[in-house]
């Protein structure tokens, strides 16, 4: 899974993210102090929090990323050696953290100001504690208890805010106190609420002023330093702050859920604010739940899917929780609420290394579920990709009015984040390959340089001329008879859930495309979307999909250079899994497998084949739509392997007319709620098949010589499909057939009264694997719709009975006439895409047999 999901991967780990809600940074050496970035435990609890899981799994990302070893000791003694600064700038660097919201309601010894926060950071924004400010407000004040009034607090409150860059009023203070603040600089970006801490969140946002100033005079006569716990005067502040919130269109950050110890966890579920989001005044006021709510994940979720005015931020639950801990939480928030609504923050506070715990268990948690999402349906790759962008960034950028390029709270100018992202993309990657395969076969792409890739190119895609799908072998010319010219244009559109890092080029991507004719609307010559049309009629009419598993024959030739002529000769003369010739290409084969292995394409088997210098690589069964993407794959990187190595590997069906043929046999099954269900059963069992098996195979048996036009479409394809040469040369099926060019197959742990799978014989090289696979689903569903039946098996030669059975198309022009006159396919299919794959293939007739020194070349192209 995780080769298909690589460019949403790269977005999760590349995207510059804006913390929206952190504490100052303290200037410590010492990493005594630092097992509190692991546990909120204090006291006694303090000397367990070693064996907790978040403490285990944190030191180890630490000690990772200081390279030293996993002990408190050693990090300490890396802290003190590399100095505070170098620590910092290490951290953020790693946590790509371009933006820091930071909440100075903590006060700590030696913390850094707002402004020194920069040198680790682009851009630094303040969220304003309304408790902590109320409380600093008397607590700096000389006047005695007694002097203070509500009014008087409210006043000094205000007039405290000017130099701090915000304004605090209440609405009935006079208009020229509210035009007087309304010119103050916007360093703030957000207030904050602790509410929860003190009194709880069941807030009454009727509370009357009398009740308040009574909860004033109350909190007065207590000891100092003062500390608001009054749940009257907490409310009455609250309700004033969401007033001047909604004046001046600043979020509230509310802190819900789980915190530190002195909180009533009964009491901070976010449902308790049902009261303040229904009064009609704080409507509009943006109210952003911080913590997760965890644990009332699910009730934040809720809240933001009825509430317009309700966000949600994951800081401090991660990484505070195991990794299915967060998984969970993460998960329960994306169940209701909009992705719009969702942000991430780290909660870091005082020393670097939070920032980077929380943003690297963000990245990975984030990538988790929006995976799975991707998997389970509920996403597709590029909405995966767009909902990164938004958890981290854009929707912090939104809500807080910010402008990273400088500053501002003009959020429409560009954001400097891209080239943030876009720098450190191509330091990494210079050239992203943009593939397609087109009607003859052949791998074709367009190449663009990383930085244009992911700023315009993954979005909108690069141009291509109708002219590309009506090429031959032969020409880069379209063929008479596709209907398509150089007059026309289409899209071709990266789907970025194939995208994969070149393993034999590091610095460079490849990526499949789409072909569009609009944005979003696929192109009718579309070969992965001819098979995805075909596939999801297969699922919606008979709850079916196709796997397929392809095995990939091909020769490797050297080069030899004679009196000025160049050859490409064998690459050696064994036979058929011949150990010497295996070990003779061991290398060769020992980098395809590894390179196969970190694209995530499964191998199952290789063996020396043969031919004189052939190989074969089998490929494991997946769904028919990826196991077509992977087969590209798998053929590009077994070419560029043996190119690296000064060899020529070919897909060509019979190099050398004089050896054995070269097939790319394809193993097909069908799956239900992932049962196989090609497999026969107690109810129903013809040969070891259901009955869905049979009347699927029966389709691809009745239309198989129309199927041969894309799965041999080459005329030399056919030079290969002849009589005992086990690729198929008769219509006919057999059960362990391998002289059959439909197999059905007994491996190794099924019953052998059953079958798991059915074998194609007749597909090779040249064909472009969705077309092929496209046309196998269409002949099958016409099975499936028609009950169709399958004829007694052949069990042994078919060429012994050459007599009775009907010889498959021998030559491409009569597989060409089948086809023409399949009705099904063309309807399947699309006429249009099955009318122009029939012109090619008559070019293709008409130059080889006018020129058949030409199939020399083909050992270049395939």
């Amino acid at each position: 899974m995780e080769a298909r999901y690589a460019a949403l991967r790269r977005a999760v780990e590349q995207v510059p993210a804006v913390d929206a809600h952190a504490h100052n940074l303290v200037e410590l050496e010492s990493a005594f102090p630092f097992l509190r970035c692991f546990s909120e435990a204090e006291g006694d609890a303090l000397a367990l929090a070693p064996h907790s899981l978040s403490f285990k799994r944190s030191l180890r990302d630490i000690a990772a990323l200081y390279n030293c070893d996993a002990s408190l000791e050693k990090v300490e003694e890396f802290r003190k050696a590399e100095g505070f600064k170098s620590i910092a700038s290490k951290c953020f660097q790693a946590a790509k953290i371009s933006v820091i919201l930071i909440d100075d309601g903590i006060v700590f010894d030696k913390m850094l100001d707002l402004e020194s926060h920069k040198e680790f950071a682009p851009q630094i924004g303040r969220v304003l504690r309304i408790e902590w400010l109320a409380e600093t407000i008397i607590n700096n004040e000389s006047f005695s208890g007694s002097s203070w009034t509500l009014d008087s607090f409210i006043e000094n409150y205000v007039a405290k805010l000017k130099p701090i860059a915000l304004f605090f009023i209440c609405s009935d203070l006079c208009t020229d106190i509210l035009n007087l603040f309304l010119t103050v600089s916007n360093q703030i970006v957000a207030l904050k609420s602790i509410a929860a801490y003190r009194s709880g969140l069941d807030i009454n946002p009727n509370v009357s002023k009398m009740d308040a100033e009574d909860g004033l005079r109350k909190e007065l006569s207590g000891q100092r330093p003062f500390r608001i716990t009054n749940k009257n005067l907490i409310d009455y502040l609250f309700t004033c702050s969401l007033e001047i919130a909604v004046s001046l269109n600043l979020p509230v950050q509310i802190h819900t859920g789980f915190g530190d110890k002195d909180l009533d966890l009964r009491t901070c579920n976010p449902l308790h604010l049902r009261a303040v989001l229904e009064d009609e005044r704080f409507a509009k006021c943006q109210i952003v739940l911080l913590h997760a709510s965890y644990p009332f994940s699910k009730e934040a979720s809720y809240l933001a899917s009825v509430y317009s005015q309700v966000y949600l931020d994951f800081g401090l639950a991660i990484p505070k929780l195991s990794v299915q801990g967060m998984t969970s939480s993460l998960k329960e928030l994306l169940e209701l609420a909009p992705i719009k609504k969702v942000m991430f923050s780290t909660d870091g506070y005082a020393f670097p290394e939070t920032y980077y715990l929380g943003a690297k268990r963000a990245r990975n948690v984030v990538y988790r579920v929006l995976s799975a999402a991707c998997e389970d349906g509920d996403l597709s790759i590029q909405e995966a990709m767009e909902a990164v962008e938004d958890i981290f960034r854009r929707n912090a950028l939104h809500l807080y009015k910010l402008n990273v390029a400088n500053g501002s709270i003009n959020h429409e100018t560009p954001i400097a984040g891209d080239s943030i992202c876009l720098s450190s993309v191509e330091q990494d990657v210079l050239l992203v390959r943009i593939i397609w395969n087109d009607a003859s076969g052949q791998h074709r792409c367009r190449v663009v340089p990383a930085g244009r890739f992911y700023e315009v190119t993954r979005n909108k895609g690069v141009g291509l001329t109708f002219a590309s799908m009506g090429m031959t072998s032969f020409c880069d010319g379209p063929a008479d008879g596709t209907n398509l010219t150089g007059v026309g244009e289409i899209r071709l559109k990266p789907d970025m859930s194939t995208l994969l890092r070149l393993p034999w080029s590091r610095r460079e991507e490849m990526v499949i495309a789409d072909m569009q004719i609009t944005p979003g609307e696929a192109w009718e010559y579309c070969p992965r979307n001819a098979l995805r049309k075909v596939t999801k009629v297969l699922l919606d009419e008979f709850n079916v999909k196709m796997k397929a598993g392809f095995e990939n024959e091909f020769y490797l030739r050297r080069k030899l250079v004679s009196d000025g002529h160049e050859q490409w000769v064998p690459y050696d003369n064994t036979n058929y899994c011949s150990t010497s010739a295996f070990d003779g290409a061991t290398s060769i084969l020992q980098e395809v497998y590894s390179f196969l292995k970190d694209s995530n394409i499964v191998v199952e088997q290789l063996h020396a084949e043969s031919g004189k210098g052939q190989f074969e690589v089998a490929l494991k069964y997946i769904l028919c739509t990826l196991a077509a993407d992977n087969l590209i794959y798998a053929r590009e990187i077994i070419k560029s392997v043996s190119r690296k190595h000064g060899l020529l590997a070919t897909f060509l069906p019979k190099p050398d007319l004089n050896d054995i043929g070269s097939g790319s046999h394809v193993h097909l099954s069908l799956w239900e709620n992932d049962q196989n269900v090609f497999m026969g059963s107690d109810e129903y069992n013809f040969y070891g098949m259901s009955k869905k098996g049979e009347q699927f195979l029966a389709g691809v048996y009745h239309h198989l010589p129309s199927i041969l036009a894309f799965t041999a479409p080459h005329p030399n394809s056919y030079d290969r499909i002849q009589p005992n040469t086990w690729s198929g040369a008769y219509l006919c099926w057999g059960k362990e057939n391998r002289e059959a060019p439909l197999r059905t197959a007994c491996p190794p742990g099924v019953d052998l009264h059953l079958v798991s799978n059915f074998e194609i014989k007749s597909f090779d090289g040249c064909a472009n694997p969705h077309l092929g696979l496209a046309a196998i689903v269409a002949a099958g569903i016409d099975g499936l719709r028609r009950g169709l039946k399958l004829p007694e098996p052949i069990e042994s030669n078919p060429a012994d009975y050459a007599s009775k059975l009907k010889r498959l198309p021998q030559n491409l022009q009569e597989a060409v006439e089948s086809l023409s006159a399949d009705k099904i396919l063309h309807e399947l299919i699309g006429d249009k895409l099955v009318t122009a794959a029939i012109a090619i293939r008559k070019a293709e007739i008409d130059h080889y047999a006018k020129n058949p020194g030409a199939f020399n070349d083909l050992i270049h192209r395939y």
